[in-house]
């Protein structure tokens, strides 16, 4: 990580061990900005008062290695993020004014999003970030990543039987709680469908009698207009001195026929009119047709404008034409029968319900029986750690509790609440000494003991949980001698598999760790700045001298600390 104008650290880079490194220095010198700069790289609140004093701005950048194609790797992808040989690039700014932005491989980003990567990424433990670990979900969830296959088998169908349940269930209720809406529903398309088929209406019939209405309507205009077109076109028979058209078309032909053979020009218009005259020929029958068969019957209007009538009392309550009409008649009569079978469907779906319900019975059962055989293995797992952690008497252990419900399903001989997970409420315990009755870990441990219990539960998952770095702050608090030589021990057992960052006080629990940093800040009068060093050799036992008896030069210090080096070594 790099750090720059974040509280007392002006720039600074942090270089972590893919082992166990441990962050050391004086109180106040800074190292509580190294756990919030990675707070924030996950997506953590983001305070104006954390940017240094006349600073515009503070960035916190962080290089996390990612192996491609996992989790992380794919979700960063589809946001838009690129990897970087196999790391992912984060960022975050936070102005002095309050503003915030997170870059993610390159990308702007909603911080949101590095929240949403972060339980993926490091699980933190410390006095003020223990609430998540707190709750009975995190703690199932816990419980069940131990339990291994023997939890997520039944687990996985029972999630299927659940997810299916829902869909059944909500289904059902839909049908049954809207029976009268859809009764209703049913009597309307009925009636519409029946008034439809009433009538029987042909597909594109009000077009077709709309013309013939308006041609009924002038039928006497319309004979009148053809017999004085046929006349000037063909002639009158009762006036046959008024010359037609066809008569004088007629004799202009014949005039150039008769010399056609001395001009090819003329002999075209010649033609033409020859094709003129055959055309009128054709008009004028057809004319004398037209109206010999105009049906001007009264009574026949009459009829078309009754069934003209008849469709349009359709058009104003099923659609725009009769084409719209039948269009709604379809849909219709398809609706009609889905609510005709509600019935059936209602004794489909309510069978089926029944059948998931006494499936997840059996499934409900499995998952309490295997939780119960793991929480039994887990909690003295975790209590044989927390006996080497300075709580030599204190008992771990879990209430996996069902509650009554009528309406739920079957575990054990009684009808219990389910949920998503099963029918288990799992919340881990703590008796701290004997006769104390067993609590839940938020009010029966203290902050020093809870993120002992955290280091103990997370020794306990090493090599399970997928989570691939851990972040302890004061997880040595009150504690001293040779238990916290044990939690050095533990914390470098856990580093096995992971990488373990630590912000410690105690010389016991640094020195078992694969790098060492030590934060400390000078001033120079005007300005005060942290630095991080990596120590290694003579500066190394420096430090745990100061930190043993806050003499670095002291022999007597300095020999402890080398014995303490030199035990780390040997358990390594």
């Amino acid at each position: 990580m790099r750090i720059r104008s974040l509280g007392v650290i002006d720039d600074a880079v942090v270089e972590l061990s893919p082992g166990f490194t441990a962050v050391t220095g004086e109180t106040g010198a800074g190292k509580t900005m190294v756990v919030t700069s990675l707070g924030l790289l996950l997506g953590g609140r983001a305070d104006p008062a954390l940017v240094r004093i006349g600073s515009p701005s503070a960035v916190v950048e962080g290089r996390i290695s990612v192996a491609p194609g996992d989790a992380v790797a794919k979700r960063a992808e589809e946001a838009g993020a690129e990897l970087d040989e196999g790391a992912l690039i984060i960022s975050r700014t936070i102005s002095a004014e309050g503003r915030s932005r997170a870059h993610l491989g390159g990308r702007s980003v909603p911080v949101g999003m590095l929240a949403e990567l972060a339980d993926d990424l490091v699980a933190v433990h410390g006095q003020t970030d223990q609430q998540g670990l707190l709750k009975p979900a995190r703690q199932r969830g816990a419980l069940d990543r131990y339990a291994g296959g023997a939890v997520a088998r039944p687990l996985a169908g029972y999630s299927e039987a659940y997810r299916r349940l829902r869909a059944v269930s909500a289904e059902l209720e839909e049908l049954t709680t809207r029976a009268r809406e859809r009764a209703q529903e049913a009597d309307l398309l009925r009636f519409g469908l029946a008034e439809i088929e009433a009538v029987e209406p042909r597909a594109g019939e009000d077009v077709e009698l709309a013309a013939e209405a308006e041609r009924l309507g002038h039928a006497e205009a319309l004979a009148s207009a053809a017999a004085l077109a046929h006349g000037a076109l063909a002639g009158n028979p009762e006036d046959p001195e008024v010359l037609d058209a066809t008569t004088l078309v007629a004799g202009a032909g014949r005039a150039l026929e008769a010399v056609r053979s001395h001009d090819p020009a003329l002999a075209a218009l010649a033609d033409r009119i020859g094709e003129i005259s055959i055309l009128l020929a054709d008009v004028a029958g057809e004319l004398a047709g037209y109206a010999d068969n105009l049906d001007a019957d009264p009574r026949r209007l009459a009829a078309v404008e009754e069934r003209r009538a008849a469709l349009t009392s359709l058009t104003r309550k099923y659609g725009v034409d009769i084409d719209a009409v039948l269009a709604w008649a379809e849909e219709g009569a398809a609706r009609l029968t889905e609510l005709d079978g509600d019935d059936d469907r209602i004794g489909e779906l309510t069978a089926e319900r029944d059948a998931l319900r006494a499936e997840l019975s059996v499934l409900a059962q499995a998952l309490t029986d295997a939780r119960t055989e793991a929480a039994a293995r887990f909690a003295d797992a975790v209590t044989a750690e927390l006996a080497s952690l300075a709580m030599p008497h204190a008992r771990v252990s879990f209430a996996i509790r069902q509650t009554e419900d009528p309406e739920g399903v079957e575990v054990g001989g009684r009808t219990v609440a389910y949920g998503p997970h099963g029918a288990d409420e799992v919340e881990l315990l703590l008796a701290p000494h004997p006769g104390a009755p067993p609590r839940p870990i938020a009010k029966g441990a203290s902050g020093g003991e809870l993120s002992r219990v955290m280091l103990a539960v997370e020794v306990v998952f090493a090599g399970t949980d997928p989570v691939p770095t851990y972040l302890f702050d004061e997880v040595d608090a009150g504690v001293g001698g040779k238990a916290a030589v044990e939690i050095g021990r533990r914390l470098a057992k856990l580093a096995k598999s992971a990488q373990v960052v630590v912000v410690t006080h105690l010389p016991q629990v640094a020195a078992f760790a694969d790098r060492q940093l030590l934060v400390e800040k000078t001033n120079d009068g005007s300005v005060t700045r942290s630095g991080v060093t990596v120590l290694e050799g003579e500066d190394r036992v420096r430090e745990l001298s100061r930190m043993l008896a806050g003499q670095e030069d002291s022999e007597t210090a300095r020999a402890h600390a080398e014995e303490l080096l030199a035990t780390a070594r040997a358990d390594a």
